[in-house]
């Protein structure tokens, strides 16, 4: 991995001094918290804290990871590891890393908010070379929750057209998982017969059902479970079975027709460099691709990238004959500037209503 350039270094010391700002950052718009990683006793100075920041339903995979990362890291080096842990909307955790939250390492739910970070001078370009797999680091599919006993008979992404239907998503503006939803609905049309005119009338029509457009998976999450509104959710195939591990049993379908949602893990260069803690970052890295972590995130609802892991958790979780990814609808550049962005599509679809 390179070395900072001394602009990007320059940078993020200007943006040092609004660190107490991004403290208020953490505590209004994430959910952070400290885990300290020590086996025994104190750690007599003799110890290296990481920041991870992340999207907000990577949590329950990362409460896991993180002890046997830190155990593994002791016995090697005779260092204790103390993590910071940030969880939120994977656009606002972007924005937040991007404003001076020092993180060391961004885990967030797609590779358009890495590259923002990218843009921002504080990850060197390159950084899908760094780990494997293009630094994807668990995958899942979207996936379609409803009420108990399937009142309104949802079968399928047609359904949520239906003026019937009450969808509960979040907002694609603040949540990465909200724009893998989004983009579920539009490739289901594109890359099975539709128009981009057919495509966008559908899309239009399940957003005038979607009575309120919460800031990320897990607020999404609590207003269909714990709220009770809407009929049925879209959310992460990950979240629908880690709901069930919660007791929350609603029936659910996972489409044929489906997006692969690729999750990707990156070393936030500038930072580390000023903190000095390259080296623990990128073996936390290396390990979230050892068998030992690829079952954590596949215990808590994440298709696993390691071969072996995934053949060992089969069942659980199929394959899907009609999966396409972002790359079919024409790779993050394009999607951002035809739906995300300013102005672009999803600007004009709420502007309609």
């Amino acid at each position: 991995m390179k070395i900072s350039t001394g602009r990007g270094l320059r940078r993020l010391i200007d943006r040092s001094k609004i660190w107490k700002k991004s403290v208020a950052l953490f505590l209004v718009g994430t959910t952070l918290s400290w885990v300290i990683s020590a086996c025994g006793g104190a750690a007599s100075g003799n110890q290296v804290e990481l920041t991870l920041v992340s999207y907000a339903v990577t949590r329950a995979a990362y409460e896991q990871i993180i002890p046997q990362f830190a155990e593994q890291w002791k016995a090697e080096h005779d260092q204790e590891v103390v993590f910071r842990q940030s969880y939120g909307g994977s656009g606002s955790q972007a924005r937040a890393v991007i404003d001076g939250l020092g993180a060391d390492l961004v885990a967030l739910a797609l590779a358009l908010d890495t590259q923002a970070i990218e843009e921002a001078g504080l990850i060197e370009p390159g950084w899908e070379d760094e780990a494997p797999n293009n630094a994807i680091v668990h995958r899942s599919v979207a996936a379609i929750i409803t009420r108990d006993g399937n009142p309104k008979n949802i079968q399928g992404w047609d359904d949520l057209a239906r003026d019937d239907v009450r969808a509960i998503t979040a907002n694609p503006k603040t949540s990465g998982g909200a724009r893998w939803n989004f983009l579920v609905l539009w490739g289901d049309k594109i890359k099975n017969g539709g128009t981009e005119e057919e495509a966008f009338e559908f899309v239009k029509q399940v957003y005038q059902n979607v009575p309120i457009l919460p800031r990320n998976a897990r607020e999404a999450t609590d207003i269909f479970y714990e709220q009770r509104q809407g009929d049925v959710l879209i959310n992460y195939e990950n979240e629908v079975l880690l709901a069930q591990q919660q007791g929350q049993t609603l029936p659910y379908i996972i489409p044929k027709s489906n997006i692969s949602i690729d999750n990707p893990i990156a070393v936030v260069d500038a930072n580390v460099d000023r903190h000095g803690t390259r080296e623990v970052a990128e073996a936390f890295v290396r390990f979230l691709y050892t068998p030992e972590a690829q079952r954590e995130f596949a215990k808590v609802g994440f298709r696993p990238v390691d071969e072996s892991v995934a053949e060992e958790f089969s069942e659980k979780y199929p394959p899907l004959s009609g999966l396409f990814t972002v790359e079919d609808l024409g790779g993050w550049d394009t999607v951002q500037e035809q739906f995300f962005a300013d102005g672009a599509m999803f600007d004009d679809i709420q502007a309609s209503f």
